[in-house]
């Protein structure tokens, strides 16, 4: 069974792998983000990614210790 996906609301049309970890509360700070990011512990759409700058754009899901998080943009109209 896997695990349900929350979705993250963000303002812009992107965000940072980084922040957007951040924003879902997956991590504690920055430096944890890094940290997780560098030992390849973050999947972005399901491979591991180890680009902390790394832009996430509407229905990208990120993966943090079996639990994932999906960007979602609201409609700007």
């Amino acid at each position: 069974m896997s695990n349900p996906i929350d979705d993250v609301p963000i303002r812009d049309g992107m965000i940072r792998l980084g922040q957007l970890l951040k924003l879902a509360n997956l991590v504690e700070d920055g430096v944890e983000a890094t940290e997780l990011i560098k030992n390849g512990m973050v999947k972005v759409n399901g491979e591991i990614d180890d680009r902390r700058g790394r832009q996430l754009h509407n229905g990208d899901t990120v993966t943090v210790n079996g639990q994932t998080v999906r960007v979602v943009v609201p409609d700007a109209g």
